[in-house]
């Protein structure tokens, strides 16, 4: 295409397969293994998993492809990626304002999701603590935890709260392994992580399924999530909820698919890797609802547990189950794979602009840009503990009693990622020359025109939706 020239110096996949990979990572984080169940769990399951499913479709998968389409035709950051297709369209590069939005989010996200990430590696530490137990006294099949009572495997993440320093140790552990994955570059960081990583984490997460399905309650799990209560699916506050958990758990708005779409080949059919990305997002939400749920409800347990499910009401369950103690270890390792790759993917957007913005190097970038995110983090992880006092958004209508930790998560999810996401969906359906956007997107015929409704009408309507209920929930009743 004339003018698209790759960015001096610009790396690139090895393979359309590394993309694939290193862009699922991306997507495929806590919030399939936390967020999905705990939403699905909270939204009467089947009606929510249909609406989820929909949104994907419908709305999730044209912004992914945008997002892609741009990183591709620019071959540059985020930043410089989005007004380049602005100046190329003769429309201001001030549109680039929706990756500086979404580079803004994103690192913001990185410095609590590191905090939430160190909870895992407690947990693997705690889970392999309690499995060398086990094989010593000679039952490595016995349940997680086996000499303790169910309230005091409860107490486990309080206990942890209760203690910053352990809590400051583990994020800044996480950080560094974060920062060097990044700071060893394109192909010799991001891609070797996510080629060993991801197959790794497929491998796990449906061993662990298979598991739940032979000694869980699989068929209460399969009614569950596969049973839609239509009367339930009508409610604005369940399809609020599977809509925003699309927009989100595909890493949308935050530009994550612009930067790892600068690094795609011009042979790179971005439609078709939209749909493989988006499928396997999905799949892996889906598949770890199967996971969870049977054995939630094997031992009795509620699937609306919230935020806890997974580090207090799994540990429990695990408790009750046979070989409890070495799944257990194994499902906290699939956790801090999937976090590592969508950590990885929120560094790589703030070290690609600092990199072509300043001209430094990108291990002085992504160490320089590691500190600043620890640094920012404390105020997430002391939340818990020596700061659980401070109310930083007090003033605000709707965050009265946010910490540091809920006041970070809260902006970014509910304000500054649905607003890139509504500014890029605005800036490809009605302002960039649509045969440049044509031509990105590997669409052609009916496809491509289903495509063009989607990002130019039923997106940004069902992002403002998004943005508007985050903002103003009482407008749900």
């Amino acid at each position: 295409m004339a003018g698209n020239v790759s960015a001096p110096g610009q790396a690139h996949w090895s393979s359309k397969g590394a993309f694939v990979l290193a862009a699922t990572g991306s997507a495929v984080g806590l919030g399939n293994l936390w967020r999905f169940p705990t939403e699905a769990g909270s939204n009467g399951g089947g009606a929510f998993v249909l609406l989820y499913i929909l949104c994907v479709v419908l709305i999730a998968m044209p912004l992914l492809l945008a997002e892609s389409l741009i990183g591709r035709h620019g071959q540059r950051s985020t930043v410089a990626s989005a007004a380049y297709l602005a100046r190329q369209s003769k429309a201001s590069p001030m549109w680039s304002v929706l990756a500086v939005i979404g580079l803004i989010a994103n690192t913001a996200i990185l410095t609590f999701y590191c905090v939430v990430a160190g909870w895992v590696v407690y947990f693997i530490g705690t889970s392999a603590a309690d499995l060398v137990g086990a094989v010593s006294a000679g039952t490595p099949l016995a349940g997680a935890y086996a000499g303790d009572s169910v309230e005091q495997i409860q107490q486990l993440m309080p206990t942890l709260f209760a203690n910053p320093a352990l809590l400051v140790g583990l994020q800044l552990a996480f950080v560094v392994i974060t920062t060097w994955i990044v700071a060893r570059g394109v192909k010799g960081g991001i891609e070797v992580a996510a080629t060993w990583l991801m197959p790794a984490f497929f491998f796990l997460l449906i061993a662990i399924t298979v598991y739940a399905a032979i000694t869980g309650d699989f068929a209460a799990a399969v009614a569950f999530l596969f049973t839609p209560d239509f009367e339930r699916a009508l409610q604005p506050g369940v399809l609020s909820s599977a809509l925003g958990q699309a927009f989100f758990s595909l890493s949308l708005g935050g530009g994550a698919m612009i930067a790892y779409g600068a690094y795609a080949s011009r042979d790179t059919n971005l439609a078709q890797t939209s749909g493989m990305i988006a499928f396997a997002d999905t799949a892996v939400a889906i598949i770890a609802g199967l996971a969870i749920f049977p054995i939630v409800f094997m031992v009795g347990m509620e699937p609306n547990a919230g935020p806890t499910l997974m580090f207090q009401t799994l540990p429990a369950a695990f408790h009750a189950m046979p070989g409890g103690a070495i799944v257990g270890l194994l499902f906290f390792v699939l956790a801090l794979f999937a976090a590592l790759t969508s950590s990885v993917s929120l560094l790589e957007i703030s070290v690609g602009w600092v990199t072509e913005k300043f001209g430094v190097s990108r291990v002085k970038a992504a160490w320089s840009l590691g500190v600043l995110v620890f640094l920012i983090g404390l105020l997430s992880a002391l939340s818990f503990n020596v700061l659980a006092d401070q109310r930083p958004m007090a003033s605000v209508p709707g965050f009265e009693n946010a910490t540091w930790f809920d006041a970070i998560d809260g902006v970014t999810g509910k304000l500054l990622l649905p607003l890139s996401g509504l500014v890029t969906a605005i800036f490809i359906g009605w302002v960039a020359d649509r045969k440049l956007v044509n031509g990105e997107t590997g669409l052609k015929g009916g496809g491509l025109k289903a495509w063009r409704f989607l990002i130019a009408w039923l997106c940004p309507l069902a992002v403002a939706a998004i943005l508007v209920i985050g903002l103003f929930p009482q407008l749900l009743g």
